[in-house]
């Protein structure tokens, strides 16, 4: 067995078989981008009004103004002002020549063709969007990595941007193991349960952006899952199984990856839940083989598989996805194996919930993430900071 560390370093440090594509900005909410992106134009690309009032060109002591005309967003009226003149604009309207301020509606009382107002309310530029103000043309607005949010799409969009290299994400088949396990809507009959994990982990995976997945239901026979394997590596970056991978007379898992020449990364760790967990690579293919209680399927997930995909999508931090906080009571280890922990954050503490067996699956329903505590430490006083993987 390897511990934690050495197991997150060598999934860290693979050469993943990574993808660029280059998409609409309208379909890339989720994706990182696979390269910088710069502006195509200045923004704004005019000088503009950034209120509802009037325009005109500052000078000292001024008091009042003759209004010229009417300038709307849009407009593309060509107006040019004297001084002592204004024009009506409003927001996002272009400013006419001569014109550098712009006073608020509010802060003036108009008579006929004329505005008075204290000159103490007037200001050289003020609210005035200027021409290249937020970026100019060829300015770098978004780095490589960079996540795209509805705020990037928009960003993206203002500066005539259509279309992003971003990192294709990767192929997954899902495979459960199990003749006991029937889907939901089935009868159960007597040494049966349902099938949980299947939707559990395509829950995580649409969480990651990732909706389409082949999930695949293999008896526990030994040629069903050496073929089921071979039929999911053809198709798919990454495979990952549920159940099957330990030493029992009906877990075929590591025969199938032995039979499809995979190459074992690592196989068993030191930590709970999840000890049996199993990595394999073939041809930048990458099979996870998952123990096949809920609980512990989850938290191999969240500390393995999600951070390696996340990679795969171009996160440059995935490995770092935890914060530190403190330990709202006393808890103590006896097993000298890294423990993680169902957990609920409140008040900016972790409580760690009651229910931490493999297959209880009771806490879930009320954790937001998990709590390590590293092989080595036996006993966290309260107050303590400890990792936190928020979900």
């Amino acid at each position: 067995m390897i511990g934690v560390a050495e197991a997150k370093r060598i999934l860290g440090q693979l050469n993943l078989p990574r993808r660029k594509i280059k998409i609409p900005i309208s379909q890339a909410l989720g994706y990182f981008l696979a390269e910088p992106v710069f502006s195509k134009i200045n923004v704004p690309s005019f000088d503009n009004s950034a209120m509802d009032g009037y325009a005109f060109f500052w000078q000292e002591n001024l008091n009042s103004l003759r209004i010229k005309g009417e300038i709307s967003a849009g407009s593309t009226m060509n107006l040019e002002l004297k001084n002592g003149e204004a024009v009506r604009i409003f927001t996002g309207a272009p400013m006419p020549k001569g014109a550098d301020s712009v006073i608020m509606q509010e802060k003036v009382e108009r008579k006929g063709d004329e505005i008075f107002f204290d000159s103490s309310e007037v200001e050289k530029g003020k609210h005035v969007r200027y021409q290249g103000s937020q970026c100019r043309a060829g300015d770098r607005i978004a780095e490589e990595g960079s996540k795209i949010t509805p705020g990037m799409v928009s960003l993206l969009a203002s500066v005539g941007v259509e279309h992003v290299e971003v990192w294709e994400f990767p192929g997954i088949s899902l495979i459960i193991t199990g003749n006991e396990i029937k889907d939901l809507g089935e009868e159960l009959n007597p040494g049966q349960i349902y099938n949980a994990n299947g939707p559990a982990l395509e829950s995580w995976l649409r969480q990651l952006g990732i909706w389409q997945v082949n999930q695949i239901k293999v008896r526990d026979e030994k040629e069903a899952v050496i073929q089921g394997l071979k039929e999911a590596m053809e198709s798919s970056d990454l495979v990952i199984f549920t159940g099957g991978i330990s030493v029992g007379d009906y877990d075929f898992v590591k025969e199938a990856v032995e039979a499809n020449q995979v190459q074992e990364l690592f196989y068993k760790l030191k930590q709970r839940p999840g000890k049996p967990l199993y990595v394999g690579q073939k041809a930048g293919k990458l099979v996870f083989g998952l123990p096949g209680n809920p609980g512990s399927v989850l938290s191999c997930f969240m500390q393995y598989v999600k951070p390696l995909i996340r990679t795969w999508q171009g996160e440059p931090t995935a490995w770092e996805a935890y914060i530190k906080v403190p330990l709202a009571d006393d808890f103590e280890k006896k097993i000298p194996l890294t423990q993680f922990l169902k957990a609920e954050m409140k008040e900016e503490k972790a409580y760690i919930l009651q229910g931490q067996e493999s297959f209880n699956l009771i806490a879930f329903g009320l954790a937001d993430g998990f709590v390590e505590i590293p092989e080595e430490i036996e006993f966290v006083q309260a107050g303590e900071k400890v990792k936190f993987f928020p979900w």
